[in-house]
């Protein structure tokens, strides 16, 4: 168990459990292995909003408040799904470490599946977890991992997004 500490990048805290990729032969122990969750991270309608103007999506029932609450069957807006899918990224670092002296860089692939189970509503609060469900080694040096993310609603019976993220990491040159 490691303390909760600052996330590096995120500034949010971290799990209390984390995957620790120390080097290429420890991945495989790491496998069905699941951390967190993280802290509790608040989804404003300030965020929604501003991921509504970088995106272009400004479905009502994302940014009209007053509409949502008379026509919503939510009773108020709700998150975009793909917001809830981006801040994954704020809750990976206090999930996932990789030792930069053994990998020299990561690279995010993308996502294999990703569903939204259940709607984040305007100023709830979100958390993540994660489970390492795989690993292959490629040519040149790289590793690729696939990590599901679980992330719940406080409150909420359902998770409200699920997500397997496919990231490789590069071995740091010997020597």
């Amino acid at each position: 168990m490691t303390p909760t500490r600052p996330c590096l990048r995120s500034g949010y805290p971290a799990a209390v459990d984390l995957i620790e990729i120390t080097d290429p032969d420890s991945i495989e122990s790491l496998i069905g292995v699941t951390v967190g969750p993280t802290e509790w991270r608040e989804v404003t309608q300030e965020m929604i909003d501003s991921f509504a103007r970088l995106t272009g999506d400004h479905q009502w029932i994302h940014v009209d408040v007053e509409r949502a609450r008379e026509e919503s069957p939510f009773g108020t807006t709700i998150a975009h799904g793909n917001l809830t899918l981006a801040m994954i990224d704020g809750f990976r670092d206090g999930l996932v470490t990789v030792d930069r002296d053994v990998f020299q860089l990561g690279v995010n692939l993308g996502w294999n599946r990703v569903r939204f189970p259940t709607p984040v509503p305007a100023g709830s609060r979100i958390r993540a977890s994660a489970e390492l469900i795989g690993s292959e080694e490629r040519d040149g040096g790289w590793i690729e991992n696939v990590t599901r993310f679980t992330v719940e609603v406080e409150g909420g019976e359902k998770p409200c997004c699920v997500a397997d993220s496919v990231t490789r990491l590069l071995r740091a040159p010997a020597g």
